[in-house]
């Protein structure tokens, strides 16, 4: 892959590299279903996550809603599947965002990174590492750093022996080394949760097996 050679500068990187099989980020065309994917599976199993959207979707004949069948959706219908109040308010906030400003693919395209994040962190409930993971698994994009990722921090505190007693310091540290990765970030950050076994990657699997 493209992508190795760059990062096996880094010397630490390498050795996980050099272990790993080569990772080809998808792109999904559907960001609406995509981004009320994520917002349901947070702070869940991806077991539980699963059986939520497949419920969710079973709400509209086992097909992708749309946004506005989401906003008509009944409120008791969406707590129904399992949901919290705040993770149906969430959903809602997402699918009136697409209808009111749009989030399609090909609008987003046309943004960087930061422009994205930006754009879709007005919407409640949706955070900077929510939309980081859209762009990574949802676009494509190859050069993101999720700094505020738990999963990353631990790799990266285990692999270069990092301070962790001061956030403010480790996250300058992460950032410093994560400058060599540029511009193929995204893909240090799958190699890191892979070599930890953390959650995102199984989620983007599990995502990426839902959301064609």
């Amino acid at each position: 892959m493209h992508y190795i050679s760059h990062l096996s500068v880094d010397k630490r990187l390498k050795r996980i590299l050099d272990k790993a099989e080569p990772h080809q980020l998808k792109k999904r065309k559907n960001i609406c279903t995509y981004l009320c994917a994520s917002i349901m599976s947070q702070q869940l199993s991806t077991k539980v996550a699963d059986v939520i959207y497949k419920r969710f979707i079973g709400l509209y004949n086992g097909k992708e809603p749309t946004p506005q069948q989401i906003l008509e959706t009944p409120f008791e219908k969406l707590r129904g599947i399992g949901l919290s109040n705040a993770k149906v308010g969430y959903v809602q906030n997402v699918a009136l965002f697409e209808i009111e400003f749009g989030m399609d693919a090909k609008k987003l395209n046309k943004m960087s990174n930061e422009e994205v994040i930006d754009y879709l962190l007005v919407i409640k409930g949706v955070g900077r590492w929510t939309i980081e993971m859209l762009l990574m698994f949802a676009l494509g994009r190859e050069d993101v750093f999720a700094v505020d990722d738990l999963g990353i921090q631990n790799a990266m505190i285990s692999l270069y022996k990092l301070d962790n007693t001061d956030k403010k310091q480790l996250k300058e540290d992460m950032l410093r080394l994560s400058k060599k990765w540029s511009p193929y970030r995204t893909y240090a950050c799958v190699h890191l949760w892979r070599w930890k076994d953390n959650a995102p990657i199984v989620k983007e699997k599990t995502l990426k097996e839902k959301i064609k």
